[in-house]
């Protein structure tokens, strides 16, 4: 099961029991509260319908998006998922593998740049992932927020090195080799609803699932302590008993990761800096995102050599 973010990182559907851990320090400059999003009024839209395929189980039904249903798909304000160009969160923990702790960390920033697929104009991430220290995996991953709110999952270009050599690179985009979009976050996010599909690319073996499992906790990591926090549980057909747990802050997004079960790499995680970059920073952060994508069409020929470039969004 992969890890992080847009990926996995889940926990239970019980009881959970939720450690608090005291706050820390500000070791960065906090962002202004967003202000509340205009209510607009609008015609109630459909469910995404399921189906049954890879398999019978209704715990692993697929969703079918509706591309009509996008039609400001880059403007992110969803609640537990907010993607404003610019933002630049920083994750530190470890990672336990046969009891030793591995420090790790995570950083994701939502760029300028936007990308189509599907016919959606999608939102890009760039995501590096570090484990002790040494640069193990960098990706852009794409986000487009439907009209209900719902923040649907469309792809990803990661690649995966050891020793500073490119070792794969499992990209899924949507409409190609069988790969479907999926939800990263629900428009209203509530306990006892079914499971979701996060995408599923069943070429790089992204099998992907989300499940609310609690509502209205707090928690505290080093960039501050958050009320109202969302905890969802995430696994994959895969690793089924092998979950991850991420805590989402309102006007924030994820802010700590977890696991239960049996996980053979334990990972924990908290928020340790959140910030909003410069035009300087974030034009850096532009430069790798598409020196990233650059090497995307050299080395995925069938996948995304099949898609049209990312695109910057005109900053203020």
């Amino acid at each position: 099961m992969r890890r992080f973010f847009h990926h996995v990182i889940a926990i239970f559907t019980p009881l959970l029991i939720i450690a608090l851990s005291a706050c820390g320090n500000i070791t960065s400059t906090p962002l202004p509260p967003a202000a509340p999003a205009p209510t607009e009024t609008k015609a109630p839209e459909a469910e995404p319908s399921t189906t049954a395929e890879p398999t019978a189980d209704p715990e692993f039904a697929l969703l079918e998006i509706n591309t009509a249903n996008f039609d400001n798909p880059t403007n992110i304000d969803n609640k537990y998922f907010p993607m404003v160009p610019g933002t630049h969160y920083i994750y530190e923990g470890f990672t336990e593998e046969a009891a030793r702790k591995i420090p790790h960390t995570i950083v994701f920033t939502v760029t300028d740049l936007t990308k189509e697929i599907l016919g959606v104009r999608t939102v890009v991430a760039y995501i590096l992932d570090y484990s002790d220290g040494q640069l193990v995996e960098a990706e852009v991953a794409f986000y487009a927020q439907a009209n209900d709110g719902t923040v649907w999952f469309m792809g990803e270009y990661p690649e995966v090195y050891e020793d500073g050599k490119m070792v794969e690179a499992p990209a899924w985009i949507p409409g190609f080799k069988g790969a479907r979009a999926g939800i990263v976050m629900k428009a209203k996010p509530e306990l006892g609803l079914p499971s979701y599909a996060q995408g599923w690319g069943p070429a790089v073996n992204w099998t992907d699932r989300g499940r609310v499992v609690g509502t209205g906790e707090q928690t505290c990591v080093p960039v501050d302590c958050y009320e109202d926090v969302l905890i969802t549980e995430e696994f994959s057909q895969s690793e089924p008993d092998a979950f991850q747990v991420k805590y989402y802050a309102p006007g924030v997004g994820n802010v700590r990761v977890g696991w239960r079960g049996e996980d053979a790499s334990r990972e924990e995680l908290e928020l340790v800096e959140y910030t909003q970059l410069s035009l300087e920073a974030l034009a850096e952060v532009r430069a790798e995102a598409l020196a990233l994508e650059a090497h995307a069409y050299e080395i995925s020929k069938e996948v995304y050599d099949q898609t049209p470039p990312s695109e910057q969004v005109p900053m203020e």
